[in-house]
């Protein structure tokens, strides 16, 4: 299937997962060694560069983290990220550098690569938001679908078994989500993509692509 490979939707170089994802083909086959990677990889960060405030969890000394955010372990806050108020990170996140996890965002198994932005009201769990990938405000990601049945990966010509029950989005670099999307179980939205406000978004768009209300999809020009 074209457009949902790791090399379709990632510069690697932007996140301290480079390696770890480097292992899989498709990006959901590394949702669940999130937790184990983000410990080795906690132990081997500096403490001249990184506070380890709790166990397993670490904060660069450059990120601003609000005082009513709440830390779970396993994360990593990389450096110049921010942290807001309210910010619920549930654990087994791996937050890259100049993030923004905003205001009441809860982040749960996610790797966020450099410049992501999650800054209003969302919910990310069970995902992978490339660089410089934007969730607008109120927008999330679902991860179970309603009959809790495995994840399945759709395109409009052929379709991939997960064998996952939970998988949110994947989203590849410089994806632009609109305001009030739901993005539902298993879709991936290739890079320089973009998602228009309130949309329902299932299975996959391709990269340079917009995604129009009622589900249509154009190319960009």
């Amino acid at each position: 299937m074209n457009n949902v490979k790791i090399t379709d939707l990632y510069d690697l170089s932007h996140s301290a997962a480079k390696e770890y994802l480097s292992r899989f083909t498709y990006p959901w086959e590394a949702l669940k060694g999130i937790s184990s990677f983000i410990i080795e990889l906690g132990a081997t960060l500096s403490p001249d560069e990184y506070d380890n405030p709790a166990e397993n969890v670490w904060v660069h000394k450059t990120a601003k983290v609000f005082p009513s955010a709440y830390l779970g372990a396993p994360c990593i806050i990389g450096a110049n990220t921010e942290v807001r108020h309210c910010a619920f990170i549930r654990g087994s996140a791996l937050v890259g550098e100049n993030c923004v996890v905003g205001n009441s965002v809860e982040l749960k198994n996610v790797i966020l690569f450099d410049n992501v932005q999650t800054p209003h009201y969302n919910y990310v769990g069970d995902s992978i938001l490339g660089y410089k990938s934007h969730m607008g405000a109120g927008s999330i990601t679902s991860n179970v679908k309603s009959d809790k049945t495995n994840v399945v990966i759709k395109s409009d010509a052929e379709e991939l078994e997960t064998g996952i029950k939970k998988i949110g989005a994947m989203l590849g670099d410089f994806v632009e989500v609109g305001c009030n999307s739901v993005l539902n179980p298993g879709t991936v939205i290739g890079r320089n993509s973009n998602i228009y406000p309130t949309s329902c978004v299932r299975g996959v768009v391709p990269s340079d692509s917009i995604y129009k209300t009622g589900g249509v999809i154009v190319h960009k020009a």
